[in-house]
């Protein structure tokens, strides 16, 4: 009994389902909408109409109506309306979903059950597209145009792409195809060489935004395939200027073009720029080139006559050309050291000097020559050096005050630059620092002395553990009032590097005058290693290893030591970098100590290895006392012992 009396519920609900189920196909309820989409935010109305005649098993008693949005249950009122009908209203003051579903429910036994539904849509109106551009491809002649749609209505939106000529109807032109902003018109739609009216539609059930609109001759936005440079010569010979060939795309013979030159040469950072040429002349000469150097040439074109809007081609495929040489102009900056050899009747020099530019090198440096004298008309000096690197050491006589510097290539040689051996005993500088320019470089800064310099020569060598010599570490500063030079070859940062500098006089070279420095600076690599050099029960004398300058990577500032004992007491002495020992003092007898250091940059410190150490209970002093003090007890014992031992001696 108990469980036929627990299963009858469960009949009753289902067989009022199955009733409701039949009675509602035949129109047992209704719901109503104010409108099924509506702006996101809105207030949306409804109403739900029963009819009890049509719902079998709701023919007796009262039914009571309520709502649900999706599966949240939301009030509404309800009244009896005519022809026995039960009416319930409901009002949303802001709806704030983009899709929803309203259901309206009768309770019977205690459960709610769903005989009506109405779906609603919230959203906003379409957005103005934006950004509409159109490109007319030559191949098909259809005008593809694209755009960007904006923010999302939330809404199924009908989007098209609508044109009309200057005295056609307005068409549709195309339609984009799986949500894409893009669609093409096909070339039966098009007017070409005529004006079009061009613009986007987005059209959704709560209104309609077009674009701006596009008015332009198709013909004006056809994007026209590159020209082909035929060929690149330098005219006349000996001179800086080029003449290019080029034959502009096919299917475009018949068009006035517009076209551009661009060029540069391999380390050129960006293109040099030619406008205004006449795509149909097919020739154009351009001056102004290095000589001996290789160019990369692009051409594009577009209709002369298109409007702002028109489309530039492509830019061709590159085309390499590399100008004819000439022999290398200007002067080459040199330095030397000349130290007397032979009992003095001989002078051992070191020549160094820097490559010439590119604008001055006119090709490919072959080698360098030094001479004795300059080069005569029909006659060649005798050559003390012939060399593709950019130092040469050679012997000459003591006398010799002069020796001659050019450069060749497959064109000629250079006109010889003149170098004065001139003695090193001329009027220092009075001040040089160097400070970090960048990661890579360093500026140097110095005070001009009182009387007129020629040039400056700087020389920087980089500080190793090993000692090297680095022979293009140097650079000449040709303008005399000069007070400022930037180090940029082979700096790296967290070394150190010594600098020189030189003036050069008219007539002697000056004592140079020295500084060091760091580009950038982190901290050390490792800190020294600690060593108890003695110990006593107050005092701990400790000493270190000077960092080797490769592992310091910057200039060490103070040196920190850290001791603690057991209990944690922490302590700690900032010891100036020049030294390399320290004593710690109050320390506690027998007592256990851990003891590190801290090397320190200025762009941060680097701790040691622990070093552990106990104190002594007495001192070196006390010990020495201790030791005396029991030595004289000792003897002061053995000399009463004696004593006693000679008086209990019988007699004779």
């Amino acid at each position: 009994m108990a469980r036929r009396g627990a299963g009858t519920p469960f009949l009753l609900q289902l067989s009022l389902l199955l009733l409701l189920h039949l009675g509602g196909t035949l129109g047992c309820a209704s719901v109503a909408v104010g409108s099924p989409i509506v702006p996101l935010g809105s207030a949306v109305t409804a109403s739900c109409t029963i009819q009890r005649e049509l719902c079998r098993g709701l023919e007796q008693g009262k039914v009571r109506i309520s709502w649900m949005l999706d599966n949240k249950l939301v009030a509404g009122s309800q009244r009896q309306g005519p022809g026995g009908t039960e009416v319930s209203n409901l009002t949303l003051p802001r709806f704030n979903h983009t899709q929803a579903r309203l259901w309206c429910c009768v309770e019977w036994n205690g459960t709610k059950q769903r005989i009506g539904m109405a779906e609603i849509r919230a959203g906003y109106p379409p957005a103005k597209p934006l950004n509409l551009s159109c490109v007319l491809n030559l191949s098909d002649y259809g005008l593809t145009c694209q755009w960007e749609q904006g923010t999302d209505s939330h809404l199924p939106t009908s989007i098209v792409l609508k044109c009309a000529g200057s005295r056609a109807q307005v068409v549709t032109g195309c339609t984009p195809q799986g949500g894409h902003s893009h669609c093409t018109v096909p070339r039966r739609l098009l007017q070409l060489y005529r004006q079009m009216e061009i613009w986007v539609s987005a059209t959704n059930a709560l209104g309609t935004a077009e674009s701006e609109h596009l008015c332009i001759d198709p013909m004006d936005v056809a994007k026209l395939d590159p020209p082909t440079l035929q060929s690149i010569q330098s005219i006349p010979f000996q001179t800086d200027c080029i003449a290019l060939a080029w034959d502009v795309a096919r299917g475009t013979e018949h068009m006035e073009l517009q076209c551009e030159l661009r060029y540069r040469a391999p380390e050129d950072p960006a293109w040099v720029l030619v406008t205004g040429i006449i795509g149909r002349a097919g020739t154009a000469q351009r001056c102004g080139f290095l000589f001996g150097t290789q160019y990369q040439f692009q051409m594009r074109c577009r209709r002369s006559s298109a409007s702002a809007l028109a489309y530039w081609s492509e830019w061709s495929p590159g085309r390499n050309y590399t100008t004819h040489e000439k022999a290398p102009t200007g002067k080459l900056d040199a330095w030397w050291e000349a130290e007397p050899a032979g009992a003095g009747e001989r002078l051992e020099v070191q020549l160094r000097w820097k490559a010439p530019r590119q604008r001055e090198a006119n090709g490919r440096v072959l080698g360098y020559r030094v001479t004795l004298s300059p080069r005569r008309r029909g006659r060649d000096p005798s050559t003390i050096c012939n060399t593709t690197h950019t130092q040469c050491n050679f012997s000459v006589p003591a006398r010799t005050r002069r020796v001659y510097l050019s450069a060749y290539n497959a064109a000629g040689e250079s006109a010889p630059t003149e170098v004065v051996l001139l003695q090193r005993k001329g009027q220092p500088l009075s001040g040089l620092r160097a400070v970090p320019g960048g990661e890579r470089s360093l500026w140097v800064h110095w005070e001009a002395p009182l009387a007129p310099v020629i040039a400056y020569v700087l020389e920087w060598q980089r500080v190793t553990a090993e000692p090297g010599h680095c022979s293009a570490c140097w650079q000449m500063e040709r303008d005399g009032a000069a007070t400022t030079a930037l180090i940029q070859d082979g700096i790296e940062p967290f070394q150190l590097y010594n600098i020189s500098l030189y003036p050069l006089y008219e007539d002697t070279v000056g004592v140079p005058i020295h500084t060091t420095a760091y580009s950038q600076q982190k901290a050390p690599s490792h800190a020294p290693k600690l060593h108890l050099r003695r110990i006593s029960k107050s005092e701990a004398e400790l000493c270190w290893e000077p960092l080797p300058v490769d592992m310091q990577n910057g200039f060490i500032t103070s040196y920190t030591i850290f001791w603690a004992n057991s209990i944690a007491d922490v302590a700690s002495a900032t010891v100036n970098p020049s030294l390399s020992s320290f004593v710690i003092r109050g320390l506690k007898p027998s007592t256990l100590y851990k003891v590190h250091i801290m090397a320190s940059t200025a762009a941060g410190g680097t701790n040691g290895t622990s070093l552990t150490l106990v104190t002594t209970v007495l001192d070196d002093t006390e010990i020495q006392f201790l030791f005396l003090t029991l030595g004289l007890i000792f003897v002061l014992f053995m000399v009463l012992l004696i004593c006693f031992h000679k008086n209990e001696r019988p007699p004779r």
